[in-house]
C-alpha cells in the first residue's frame, strides 16, 4: 500500500452554542460561558486541581477521543494570563496531570494492543496568543489542554491520500523553518542540553509511521520501558526537559529574528548550551537574518510570524510497538494529528455520529472509572451519562 498522509472524515453533532452578537467564535471560546457548556454537555470528570476531563464534541476520532483541560476560566479571567504549557503549572497540579495522562495512555494501549490495528497518540499543542497581532481574539480555548486519540488503521488505510502540499502538513517536516535551515544545530542543541536517561534518541525510521510516512525530520526519542515507564515520575521530568529545550531554541531564534545580535534572554533554561551551540553558530544566525530580512520587506510574511514559543509535543506508538516522544514547531497552528500525517475533515452528521457514540462513551466512562478509583477526580453528570 502506498505510504502517504491520509485525510479522514469524522462526523460530529452540532454543538448547541449561541455566540453573542458581535463576538467572534474564537473570542467566545475563551469565555467562562463556553467552559460551562463544555462541563455540562461533555464533562466527564473534574478534580480540585481544576483539571477537567471531557469528551471532544468536535473530535478527531469516533473510536476514542477525549481531552484534559486545565480549566482556569473562573480563577484567571484574563485569557492572556492563563497557563498554556506544563512549565507554567504548579508542581501539585502537574503531578495529578501526569498521573491522569499515565492512566489514560495505559488504557488506550491495553484496549488497542496491536500497532498494526490502531494508531495511538497523546499530546498537546501550545495555545499562546501567538497569532498575528491584528487577528480578533486569541486562538481556541486559551488554556493548557491535551488530547488522547485512537485511529483504527483500517480507517486510515481506506481513506484517501491527503495533498502533501496541504499547509497543515508542511509544518513539521522538511518544509519547516527549523528543519530546512537549522537541522544540524537543532539536533546538536537537544543532544547537548538535555540530560536524559529514560528517553533515548530514536532514528527517523523508528519514529516514522509507515502508513503515513510521518513524522518527518523531527527530533524523536524512544521511551525505554514502554508504558511502564509512564508510571515513573522521572519520565515526566524528562518529558518536560524536552519542552524546555524546545522553548529555549524557539525563543532564542526569534529574539535574533526580532533584533540583530540580541543579548541572551534572561530566563533561559539552558544558558551554557544556548551560548555555545546557538548564539555562536553561523547557520543559526544567518537563518535568523534571512527571516528578519524577509519580515522587513514582506508585510504579509511578517504578520504571520508567531513570535512566542508555539509547539506540538506528543507521545505515540510506532509500528514496532515502541512509545515515541517528539516535538514540533507549531508555526501555522495545525492539528496535533497532522504531525503524524493524519488530516481530519470534520463533517456535521448527527446520525452517523450517533452510531459510534454508545461505544465511544463506554470507553470514556471506563477511563473515568479508573481515574476516580485512583482518587483523581469526581464524575460529572450530563444528559448523556450519569455522575457515577
Amino acid at each position: 500500500m502506498q505510504s502517504g498522509p491520509r485525510e479522514i472524515l469524522t462526523p460530529f453533532r452540532s454543538i448547541p452554542l449561541e455566540v453573542p452578537e458581535g463576538m467572534k467564535h474564537n473570542e467566545f471560546f475563551n469565555s467562562t460561558e463556553n467552559l460551562n457548556d463544555l462541563v455540562n454537555n461533555n464533562g466527564l470528570l473534574m478534580n480540585s486541581e481544576n483539571l477537567l476531563l471531557y469528551r471532544k464534541a468536535l473530535g478527531h476520532s469516533t473510536e476514542f477521543d477525549c481531552s484534559i483541560i486545565y480549566n482556569t476560566s473562573k480563577t484567571i479571567l484574563n485569557p492572556l494570563g492563563r497557563p498554556v504549557r506544563r512549565t507554567q503549572v504548579a508542581d501539585n497540579v502537574k503531578q495529578v496531570w501526569n498521573r491522569m495522562n499515565q492512566i489514560i495512555m495505559a488504557y488506550m494501549l491495553e484496549q488497542y494492543p496491536d500497532p498494526d490495528e490502531a494508531l495511538v497518540l497523546a499530546g498537546e499543542a501550545s495555545l499562546d496568543a501567538t497569532w498575528p497581532l491584528t487577528s480578533p481574539g486569541v486562538p481556541s480555548i486559551r488554556m493548557l489542554h491535551n488530547h488522547f486519540i485512537v485511529f483504527p488503521k483500517a480507517d486510515l488505510r481506506n481513506s484517501k491520500l491527503a495533498d502533501p502540499n496541504n499547509p497543515n502538513l508542511t509544518d513539521g517536516g522538511q518544509h519547516s523553518l527549523f528543519q530546512a535551515y537549522m537541522r544540524d544545530v537543532y539536533r546538536e542543541f537537544f543532544g547537548k542540553a538535555l540530560n536524559l536517561e529514560i528517553l533515548k534518541p530514536a532514528s527517523e525510521a523508528d519514529a516514522r509511521i509507515g502508513l503515513t510516512g510521518y513524522p518527518q525530520g523531527l527530533p524523536s526519542w524512544e521511551i525505554q520501558g514502554g508504558v511502564e515507564a509512564l508510571k515513573n515520575v522521572h519520565f515526566w521530568k524528562e518529558y518536560d526537559e524536552v519542552l524546555k529545550g524546545f522553548i529555549d531554541f524557539y525563543r532564542t531564534f526569534f529574539s535574533q529574528v526580532s533584533t540583530h545580535n540580541a543579548p541572551m534572554l534572561h530566563d533561559i533554561y539552558f544558558p551554557e548550551e544556548v551560548e555555545s551551540v546557538l548564539l555562536f553558530n553561523n547557520d543559526f544566525m544567518k537563518t535568523a537574518k534571512k527571516v528578519r530580512d524577509h519580515c522587513i520587506v514582506d508585510a504579509k510574511y511578517a504578520n504571520a510570524i508567531r513570535w512566542q514559543p508555539a509547539f506540538k509535543q506528543l507521545i505515540y506508538r510506532n509500528d514496532a510497538g515502541k512509545l515515541i516522544v517528539t516535538i514540533s514547531q507549531n508555526s501555522i497552528g495545525n492539528a496535533i494529528t497532522e504531525l503524524l500525517g493524519v488530516v481530519v475533515n470534520r463533517t456535521p452528521d448527527a446520525e452517523l455520529y450517533a452510531r459510534h457514540e454508545p461505544a465511544l462513551i463506554r470507553r470514556l466512562l471506563e477511563v473515568r472509572r479508573r481515574l476516580i478509583e485512583a482518587d483523581l477526580g469526581d464524575g460529572i453528570a450530563t444528559a448523556y451519562w450519569p455522575k457515577e
